[in-house]
Protein backbone atom coordinates (compact mmCIF):
# COMPACT_ATOMS: atom_id res chain seq x y z
CA UNK A 1 0.00 0.00 0.00
CA UNK A 2 2.83 2.37 0.73
CA UNK A 3 4.30 1.93 -2.78
CA UNK A 4 1.04 2.95 -4.50
CA UNK A 5 0.89 6.11 -2.40
CA UNK A 6 4.47 7.01 -3.43
CA UNK A 7 3.71 7.04 -7.18
CA UNK A 8 0.44 8.93 -6.93
CA UNK A 9 1.82 11.76 -4.78
CA UNK A 10 2.09 14.97 -6.88
CA UNK A 11 2.39 17.74 -4.30
CA UNK A 12 6.14 18.29 -4.93
CA UNK A 13 5.70 19.07 -8.63
CA UNK A 14 4.26 22.54 -8.16
CA UNK A 15 7.19 24.01 -6.13
CA UNK A 16 9.75 22.64 -8.60
CA UNK A 17 7.97 24.23 -11.58
CA UNK A 18 7.62 27.47 -9.65
CA UNK A 19 11.37 27.60 -8.95
CA UNK A 20 12.21 26.87 -12.59
CA UNK A 21 9.89 29.64 -13.78
CA UNK A 22 11.34 32.15 -11.30
CA UNK A 23 14.90 31.34 -12.43
CA UNK A 24 13.90 31.72 -16.11
CA UNK A 25 12.23 35.08 -15.48
CA UNK A 26 15.28 36.31 -13.54
CA UNK A 27 17.65 35.30 -16.36
CA UNK A 28 15.48 36.99 -19.02
CA UNK A 29 15.19 40.20 -16.99
CA UNK A 30 18.95 40.24 -16.38
CA UNK A 31 19.62 39.85 -20.13
CA UNK A 32 17.22 42.66 -21.09
CA UNK A 33 18.53 45.06 -18.46
CA UNK A 34 22.14 44.19 -19.29
CA UNK A 35 21.53 44.88 -22.98
CA UNK A 36 20.34 48.42 -22.32
CA UNK A 37 22.89 49.15 -19.61
CA UNK A 38 25.73 48.21 -21.96
CA UNK A 39 24.23 50.34 -24.73
CA UNK A 40 23.52 47.47 -27.07
CA UNK A 41 19.88 48.52 -27.31
CA UNK A 42 20.84 51.72 -29.14
CA UNK A 43 22.82 49.83 -31.76
CA UNK A 44 19.89 47.57 -32.58
CA UNK A 45 17.74 50.53 -33.59
CA UNK A 46 20.53 52.18 -35.63
CA UNK A 47 20.79 49.78 -38.53
CA UNK A 48 21.50 51.31 -41.91
CA UNK A 49 18.51 51.84 -44.21
CA UNK A 50 18.00 49.65 -47.24
CA UNK A 51 18.05 51.91 -50.29
CA UNK A 52 19.22 51.76 -53.89
CA UNK A 53 20.73 54.69 -55.80
CA UNK A 54 21.53 55.14 -59.48
CA UNK A 55 24.22 57.37 -60.96
CA UNK A 56 24.01 59.26 -64.26
CA UNK A 57 27.13 61.09 -65.45
CA UNK A 58 26.68 63.69 -68.22
CA UNK A 59 30.23 63.20 -69.50
CA UNK A 60 31.59 66.61 -68.55
CA UNK A 61 31.11 67.63 -64.91
CA UNK A 62 27.69 66.71 -63.48
CA UNK A 63 26.83 63.42 -61.79
CA UNK A 64 23.15 62.97 -60.92
CA UNK A 65 22.47 60.62 -57.99
CA UNK A 66 18.88 59.33 -57.82
CA UNK A 67 17.23 57.39 -55.01
CA UNK A 68 15.70 54.51 -56.98
CA UNK A 69 13.99 52.45 -54.28
CA UNK A 70 14.02 51.52 -50.63
CA UNK A 71 13.49 53.27 -47.33
CA UNK A 72 12.92 56.98 -46.89
CA UNK A 73 16.04 58.56 -45.28
CA UNK A 74 16.43 61.89 -43.45
CA UNK A 75 18.67 64.05 -45.66
CA UNK A 76 20.82 65.19 -42.73
CA UNK A 77 21.98 61.58 -42.33
CA UNK A 78 23.25 61.25 -45.91
CA UNK A 79 26.57 62.58 -47.19
CA UNK A 80 28.08 62.30 -50.65
CA UNK A 81 31.83 61.76 -50.45
CA UNK A 82 34.56 60.89 -52.88
CA UNK A 83 36.85 62.23 -55.57
CA UNK A 84 35.26 65.55 -56.54
CA UNK A 85 35.85 69.20 -55.70
CA UNK A 86 33.05 69.52 -53.14
CA UNK A 87 33.73 66.27 -51.21
CA UNK A 88 31.74 65.79 -48.01
CA UNK A 89 28.65 67.64 -49.20
CA UNK A 90 25.39 66.83 -47.49
CA UNK A 91 22.54 65.65 -49.68
CA UNK A 92 20.48 68.82 -49.09
CA UNK A 93 23.45 71.05 -50.00
CA UNK A 94 23.47 69.30 -53.36
CA UNK A 95 19.85 70.17 -54.08
CA UNK A 96 18.21 66.98 -52.83
CA UNK A 97 14.92 66.72 -50.98
CA UNK A 98 14.35 66.10 -47.28
CA UNK A 99 13.57 63.34 -46.50
CA UNK A 100 15.15 61.46 -49.36
CA UNK A 101 12.49 59.33 -51.03
CA UNK A 102 12.32 57.24 -54.18
CA UNK A 103 12.70 59.51 -57.19
CA UNK A 104 14.59 62.20 -55.26
CA UNK A 105 17.92 63.21 -56.74
CA UNK A 106 20.96 65.38 -56.12
CA UNK A 107 23.69 66.59 -58.48
CA UNK A 108 27.42 66.45 -57.77
CA UNK A 109 29.53 68.81 -59.87
CA UNK A 110 33.24 68.42 -60.46
CA UNK A 111 34.44 71.42 -62.47
CA UNK A 112 37.48 69.53 -63.73
CA UNK A 113 35.46 66.45 -64.66
CA UNK A 114 35.93 62.95 -63.31
CA UNK A 115 39.05 60.90 -64.04
CA UNK A 116 39.40 57.14 -64.39
CA UNK A 117 39.04 55.46 -61.02
CA UNK A 118 37.36 58.42 -59.27
CA UNK A 119 34.84 57.07 -56.75
CA UNK A 120 31.70 58.66 -55.33
CA UNK A 121 29.95 57.18 -52.28
CA UNK A 122 26.51 57.81 -50.78
CA UNK A 123 27.16 57.43 -47.05
CA UNK A 124 24.55 57.13 -44.30
CA UNK A 125 25.44 58.15 -40.71
CA UNK A 126 23.26 57.17 -37.76
CA UNK A 127 21.41 59.89 -35.85
CA UNK A 128 23.75 59.51 -32.87
CA UNK A 129 26.80 59.51 -35.16
CA UNK A 130 28.05 56.24 -33.70
CA UNK A 131 27.84 54.24 -36.93
CA UNK A 132 27.89 54.78 -40.67
CA UNK A 133 27.48 52.73 -43.80
CA UNK A 134 28.09 53.18 -47.53
CA UNK A 135 24.71 52.78 -49.20
CA UNK A 136 25.94 52.91 -52.81
CA UNK A 137 29.23 53.45 -54.66
CA UNK A 138 29.99 54.67 -58.17
CA UNK A 139 33.38 54.52 -59.91
CA UNK A 140 34.14 56.42 -63.11
CA UNK A 141 35.55 54.27 -65.91
CA UNK A 142 36.30 56.75 -68.72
Amino acid sequence: MQLKHLFTEDRAVSPVIGVILMVAITVILAAVIGTFVLGLGDQVSETSPQASFSFDYDGSSALTITHESGEQIPANQVTVTGDFNDSGSAWTALGGSDPITAGGSAVVNDSSGFSDGDTIRVVWTSESGSSSSTLQKWTYNG
